[in-house]
């Protein structure tokens, strides 16, 4: 194990230092924009901001790390997104806002872009799935962490943006003073929607409705937590205990798909997420931090765990295709929809409270339930030798782009993808 850690230690070390700033900004944003005074549809809107720059990020890194290289670009943007967390300290203006959102997803695809390429490079057949499981870990531990650094300070001061800040900035020393060799340029892979639909609609559609429903979530989750009236503290806590269900669940869950048609395990989990959006309506009306918690944790175990079991569905059909193709696509597909979800979810608040931002995510939930049970009853399942085995990833809102650091891509050509793809 030591000697698979140690040349990557220093791009963990990175990983782990990012995610607990960008962990902290992402629930700190909302609960300061409330301070504020925004209304909650603005909130919304920012948050979709923050979605269209980290997919205009994915597709634009390879070309800037082709040009500057890997550490300059990572120090580029280190220094761009160290300096958004401030200017939101600085301004009360909704414009900035959304503008400093759009640099922030802009900046955050590519860093972790930079370092999962240069991971990939680190790592050969035999230590790859080794990797990918540490790398899984940093990411959920360190954005569990961000939101417990919610409650070092005041988030009515400058002190927390200037946390998340100096995150950002003290991420890009491990990085320079990094010894490993520079990986090979980041390859643009191009993606064709069409085809991918072709593979499994269930598969396309369910990354499309990840990103409608969990986006509202961590754009206006920390709103509803703080207009329910637990406190700073207790927003960190329900954050985490959203988080740490998502996490504990995905393994079990993954496996429990394997034996089955995966697609009878994704409608399982849109009734369950369905249930526990129900249960945080009724909640956060009711006012009851219990209840609030554990309605979390129920979110957290059906909602936060439904984009890996999508993405090995996909994979099961497209074996035949490129995994980093068909991830890439997945990720165009639940950026969309997380563009859309949280200016959609936060409609109806003026007239029926902060508890309704659940109410969209629950009724796509339901209907993607039905679509999916359409499916099972209009297409035959794979057979188990079909399926290729499940393998957990990050949540989305951390992971930006999935490559071929994921071991279900050891063996195959990561070679740009014909030049008569269509790129969406």
């Amino acid at each position: 194990m030591t000697r698979t850690l140690a040349p990557i230690f220093s791009l963990l070390m990175a990983t782990a230092i990012l995610l607990v700033g960008n962990g902290l900004l992402g629930t700190l944003i909302p609960i300061r924009a409330g301070y504020e005074g925004f209304a909650t549809i603005t909130v919304g809107v920012i948050g979709s901001f923050y979605f269209a720059g980290f997919l205009a990020g994915c597709f634009a890194t390879p070309h800037i790390v082709h040009r500057a290289g890997h550490i300059r670009s990572f120090a580029t943007f280190c220094g761009l997104a160290a300096a958004a967390p401030l200017i939101h300290a600085m301004s009360s203006d909704p414009a900035i806002w959304a503008l400093m959102r759009i640099l922030t997803g802009f900046c955050f695809a590519g860093l972790y872009m930079v370092i999962e390429s240069w991971l990939n490079e680190q790592s050969t057949n035999d230590t790859r799935g080794r990797i990918f499981a540490i790398y899984v870990a940093v990411n959920l531990t360190a954005l569990a962490g961000g939101q417990l650094m919610l409650n070092a300070a005041d988030s009515t001061g400058f002190v927390l943006f200037a946390i998340c800040s100096i995150l950002t900035s003290l991420a890009l020393v491990p990085v320079a003073m990094t010894t490993s060799v520079q990986p090979m340029p980041i390859q643009s892979t191009q993606i064709n929607i069409w085809n991918l639909y072709a593979l499994s609609p269930v598969g396309l559609v369910g990354s499309f409705v990840v990103g409608l429903t969990n986006a509202p979530f961590w754009t206006l989750a920390p709103l509803f937590a703080m207009e329910s009236g637990i406190g700073e503290s207790g927003i960190a806590a329900f954050m985490l205990a959203a988080i740490a269900g998502g996490a504990i669940a995905q393994w079990p869950i993954g496996r429990i798909s394997d034996r089955m048609d995966r697609r009878r395990v994704i409608v399982a989990l849109c009734l369950g997420a369905a249930i526990g959006e129900v249960a945080l309506v009724v909640s956060g009306i009711s006012g009851s931090v219990v209840a609030i918690m554990l309605s979390g944790v129920l979110f957290g175990v059906f909602a936060l765990t439904l984009y890996s079991v999508c993405v090995a569905h996909m994979n099961d059909h497209g074996q035949s295709e490129s995994f980093v193709s068909i991830s890439g696509g997945l990720l165009v597909v639940y950026s969309v929809g997380a563009i859309v979800g949280p200016t959609a979810a936060s409609l109806g608040v003026s007239s029926f409270g902060i508890s309704s931002i659940f109410v969209f995510p629950a009724v796509i939930h339901l209907l993607f339930a039905g679509y999916t049970a359409y499916r099972i009853a209009s297409t035959p399942a794979l057979t188990g030798a079909q399926r290729s085995d499940f393998v957990a990833v990050p949540f989305p809102q951390v992971h930006p782009l999935p490559t071929e650091l994921d071991p279900r891509a050891a063996d195959e050509d990561t070679t740009p993808a014909e030049p008569d793809a269509a790129t969406p």
